[in-house]
């Protein structure tokens, strides 16, 4: 497929703009609640936010009409809010499901495409969902399996604690089966301990403004769950799949070839026996039982904590799972089962509940409807839509098409499913193979009929509509999605960015109660004072537009004002995180400044014992050395600083330090001493002092 082509159908190229600067990029501060007011969340305020993802899950739930599934839990949800039957994921394997909808962006613009890959890599600027709601005040938390990977923790600016996971333990597959009843209580699993930390965590943030994402591992394979799971089911609950073959005239490439022959009990490759296929499905429903349970208790906390009237629940798997259908398992396909994934939506007080939707909606929908309920800023380089139109009018006008992709081996597919069917092509314009399946008529794709004479003409449009793209495949009576106003909390005067303007904002307010601009008080505690302006300092550089910044060095008339801000920081620090992030950021602003001419400073403490600080100005960029001697003119050590790049050097973490030991690493005597910096052709000696 072209270039072309592949921006039309995954999306625009993203554009990764600056947030931060580049000199602030590697001290970006987290956002830290601790300091912040406990929100007490009310009708009139945002709503809190949980959102539940289930790995593997496919739509096999009693919800969604599936006869003899036990899940009471995942039920009730859907009874208080709306579920859509027809929502799709837009990659059907987890990284690259899971980092389409943390980014709201599509797999061609996040470059995520197997399990190995890394958004945090292919799109570093890339505001996250949790992030983004970071950004609004909101105190944001991840339990589980939410991002994909060892990467996932790398992921710090999203959220507002570290993340919480169980530790990984991998099996011998060789020697394990592929499922097992077993005899322990549900908390001796993963997912029990997911929902024991998830409840913890809600008891901890239950005062606050929360985001809360919380990610279970099962359905996903081995099928491991407690005993008492498998007890609600016999083989007599499920039927085989309809077809366990490719469809007649599929091509070849549809395959996934990926089995499960690599667990001990699974001794072919698929298709298995009609007994072994009861089998697996009977264990598939024991784990989603065993989830749905678990979702329950943290439901029911929620409940006991007062707290359902004001949070929105969002529930989804990540994609949908073949459980035999057309002769194969798992994931990794183009096909109807496995990228249909469920999703239901929860909001406080909504129009109407306990209701179903077949309007075609996506996974990637779901960061700007969040925004939305939340009368958040969507930001716009989102590529999905908000569904809060369908959730407050059940027969509005919707998509045209929903849009999924899967790369095999070096060839991309690309899926469409309108209203009657589901059309892929593999390949340029298909060269690797077409599929199109009528869903009036053949509801298990059974046959392809993309072949056939007389669908011809509808292979053309469906093929104009796949190209299209999905930005074409949006309601035409719907207006432009509305892209509030971003203003972010520590955007003191609200010009889109926080630089030294909002700083001198706060300070120049110090001790005052800001009855003129409340958002000077940035943590609510009645009074402008330090530990405000270091709460923007530690957002120093982030942008909420356009308008981010490309560079950003210190006006020199400001120097004297960021070291008096550092002075009076360093007296209350307190060791907390917003301390330390706006110290830093103070720090790394002091140091972006260019003077006008190389200077020595000073040093601190004088008199010093046993060490000190010697801090500098560089107009240009030079070598810096320094000379320590003794009133008799012997030298008694060297330091020998280096090349350095012009900028301020003032700060205990930029300055030049002496240990004040010798060259042979003895601490000297008190007393008077002289050093010499020299910086090209900048020569200045000073007298200093030690004191013990």
């Amino acid at each position: 497929m072209s270039n072309e082509m592949q921006q039309k159908i995954g999306t625009r190229p993203f554009t990764r703009r600056n947030f931060l600067s580049k000199s602030l990029k590697a001290t970006a501060a987290t956002f830290t609640t601790g300091l912040l007011p406990n929100l007490k969340v009310g009708a009139e305020t945002k709503y809190n936010v949980l959102f539940i993802i289930v790995d593997d899950l496919r739509p096999m739930l009693g919800c969604y009409g599936i006869p003899g599934i036990h899940t009471p839990n995942i039920d009730r949800l859907a009874q208080r809010g709306t579920l859509f039957n027809r929502a799709y994921c837009q990659f059907p394997v987890c990284n690259p499901s899971r980092a389409s909808m943390i980014t709201g962006l599509r797999p061609n613009s996040t470059g995520v495409h197997n399990n190995s890959g890394n958004f945090l890599q292919t799109i570093p600027n890339a505001v996250t969902l949790p992030h983004h709601f970071k950004s609004q005040g909101y105190h944001t938390r991840s339990v589980g399996k939410v991002s994909h990977g060892a990467y996932a923790w790398l992921d710090q600016k999203s959220w507002s604690a570290p993340i919480w996971r169980p530790q990984w333990k991998d099996i011998d597959k060789s020697t394990s089966p592929s499922w097992q009843a077993l005899d322990v209580a549900d908390d001796e699993l993963d997912d029990g301990r997911i929902a024991n930390a998830s409840i913890e965590v809600l008891n901890t943030i239950k005062d606050r403004q929360f985001f809360i994402a919380v990610g279970f591992n099962k359905p996903h394979l081995p099928f491991y769950a407690p005993k008492t799971y498998f007890d609600l089911y016999s083989i007599d609950n499920f039927e085989l799949p309809a077809i366990s073959s490719l469809p007649t005239n599929a091509p070849i490439i549809a395959l996934n070839r990926k089995t499960m022959q690599a667990y001990q009990d699974i001794e072919t490759i698929a298709p298995f026996s009609d007994a072994k296929t009861l089998e697996l499905i009977l264990a598939y429903a024991a784990n989603i039982s065993y989830v749905d349970a678990q979702i329950g208790r943290i439901i029911d906390h929620l409940e006991m904590l007062n707290l359902t009237d004001n949070t929105i629940i969002v529930f989804c798997g990540d994609h949908g799972f073949q459980l035999g259908e057309h002769g194969m398992w798992r994931k990794s396909t183009l096909f109807e089962v496995c990228l249909r994934s469920p999703l239901i939506i929860s909001i406080p007080r909504q129009n109407y509940t306990g209701v179903t939707t077949d309007a075609l909606t996506e996974l990637v929908d779901i960061y700007p409807t969040l925004c939305d309920a939340c009368n958040l800023p969507i930001p716009m380089e989102l590529e999905g839509h908000s569904v809060l139109p369908i959730i407050n009018n059940l027969t509005i006008e919707w998509k045209t098409a929903a849009f999924s992709q899967y790369r095999r081996g070096e060839i991309d597919g690309y899926s469409i499913r309108t209203e009657r069917y589901r059309y892929t092509e593999w390949g340029n314009n298909g060269r690797n193979g077409v599929e199109l399946y009528d869903h009036d008529t053949d509801l298990d794709e059974t046959v392809n009929i993309a072949d056939l004479p007389e669908n011809a003409k509808l292979v053309d449009q469906l093929s104009k509509q796949l190209h299209a793209g999905w930005q074409a495949a949006l309601p035409e009576n719907l207006p432009t999605q509305i892209v509030k106003p971003n203003t972010l909390l520590w955007d003191v005067n609200n010009d889109g960015i926080v630089d030294i303007q909002d700083l001198l904002l706060v300070s120049g307010n110090f001790d005052t109660t800001a009855s003129e601009n409340p958002k000077l008080d940035v943590n609510k505690d009645g009074i402008v004072d330090i530990i405000d302006l270091l709460l923007v300092a530690a957002h120093i550089g982030e942008s909420s537009s356009a308008k981010a910044l490309n560079s950003f060095s210190l006006p020199l008339h400001h120097v004297n004002k960021v070291e008096e801000w550092l002075s009076k920081a360093r007296l209350t620090d307190d060791g907390s995180t917003i301390y330390r992030n706006g110290i830093a950021n103070l720090e790394q602003l002091l140091n972006s400044s260019i003077p006008k001419q190389s200077k020595l400073l000073p040093n601190f403490p004088n008199p010093f014992n046993p060490e000190t600080w010697i801090p500098y100005d560089l107009a240009q960029d030079v070598d810096v050395s320094i000379h320590i001697y003794n009133l008799k003119g012997e030298t008694i050590r060297h330091l020998k600083v280096g090349f350095q790049s012009a900028g301020t050097y003032r700060t205990q973490s930029r300055a030049a330090y002496w240990d004040g030991r010798n060259t042979y690493g003895e601490t000297v005597p008190s007393g008077v001493y002289f050093y010499t910096f020299q910086a090209g052709r900048t020569k200045v000696t000073r007298k200093m002092a030690i004191s013990k």
